[in-house]
């Protein structure tokens, strides 16, 4: 009845609402702790709440179809064409347009073997073959030697990663590029990158302009803190945003949307003090981990990743921590005896460090 490839495809885990635990475990809204989906702790910038106020009546209207006026932002922030952009809900329906116009069931993807998980679903709803390096980071030795002997289709490459925040050189995403075929799409999945500090692993849109075959995706999810809006970004050449533009939707971000995202971007103060108190809390997170004797990722997001040994277990200690109000990301989906913790707000921080030493 239904289309074969769904068979195969689980759907995806998002982080648990603050809803849920307040409807399970009865505790107050304002007692819960979200450190499970990356999201901004400061929340958005004020320009945006005092946009969203003014313009309720938005609701009712159509966005304007062009999106200049965001363009025309991404355009001077990255100095590129506001023809090389495209403007997706969030960059995951960019992945799903780029699935649309490079898969087939005889397509195959490239990805490394812990990475995003919306990559395999979408290939899975084309019926595309799935092949991984070996490690879960961006190895360009790895990726070479799977390039020559698969000929992927589409080479997913996400830096800073998500589940597990590591980030790759600038030289080594160059060189899995570089080894490409023409006829493959290469994505460089970027949507943590305005955490990243060493000037080595900092990738801009602009790097891969030259290039007929590369695609760089950024979101406003994170640092500029509109999860709930729902608004990324594609850049690229000209060919392929024309192609991916023959597969969107008209409308696809709403009105409040677009408005919410050309505000955000006008406040870079903002972003700059996000990712300064992101990178203030993660040293303490590191701390907390070599004082408690936990394994963790070098991490260049607004997340960190605590690896468990054979004593503890990472889905009884996600639980464990839901119960009491905080609420972080067990990655068992991944096949990995790990948790992914948001970096919050000092405060939310220090509950976090309270409940996870008693746990461990």
């Amino acid at each position: 009845m239904f289309n074969e490839y769904l068979k195969d495809i689980k759907t995806y885990e998002a982080g648990k609402p603050i809803e849920l635990v307040v409807r399970e475990f009865g505790i107050e809204p304002q007692n819960v702790v979200k450190l499970a989906s990356n999201e901004n702790p400061l929340g958005c910038s004020p320009r945006v709440k005092e946009a969203i106020a003014k313009n309720t009546h938005l609701a009712s209207l159509y966005p304007d179809d062009s999106m200049y006026e965001l363009k025309e932002a991404l355009s001077k922030r990255f100095g590129v064409n506001e023809k090389n952009i495209i403007i997706g809900a969030g960059s995951d329906q960019i992945l799903e347009f780029i699935s649309h116009i490079k898969l087939n069931r005889t397509s195959k993807i490239l990805r490394s073997a812990v990475t995003f998980a919306m990559y395999d679903i979408y290939a899975k709803q084309f019926g595309a073959q799935i092949v991984t390096t070996p490690s879960y980071r961006h190895i360009a030795s790895e990726f070479i030697e799977k390039i020559n002997a698969q000929n992927p289709d589409i080479i997913y490459i996400c830096t800073p990663n998500n589940p597990t925040g590591d980030a790759s050189k600038k030289e080594d995403v160059l060189a899995i590029i570089e080894a490409a075929p023409k006829e493959s799409l290469v994505v460089v999945d970027c949507a943590y990158m305005e955490y990243v500090e060493d000037k080595a692993y900092k990738l801009e849109p602009k790097d891969f302009l030259n290039y007929d075959n590369v695609i760089y995706l950024g979101t406003f999810s994170k640092a500029y803190g509109l999860g709930g809006m729902r608004v990324g970004y594609g850049i690229a050449n000209e060919n392929i945003i024309n192609m991916l533009y023959k597969v969107r939707p008209p409308f696809n971000i709403t009105s409040l949307s677009l408005l919410a995202a050309v505000e955000a971007s006008k406040d870079e103060a903002f972003v700059q003090k996000s990712v300064a108190l992101n990178r203030q809390e993660m040293h303490r997170y590191i701390e907390f981990a070599k004082k408690n004797g936990l394994e963790f990722i070098e991490s260049s997001t607004n997340f960190i990743t605590y690896l468990f040994d054979e004593k503890h277990d990472s889905s009884k200690i996600a639980n464990s921590l839901m119960r009491q109000g905080i609420i972080i990301r067990d990655l068992a989906s991944y096949a990995l005896n790990a948790v992914r913790i948001t970096i919050g707000t000092k405060e939310q921080n220090d509950k976090l460090f309270e409940v996870l030493a008693k746990e461990i």
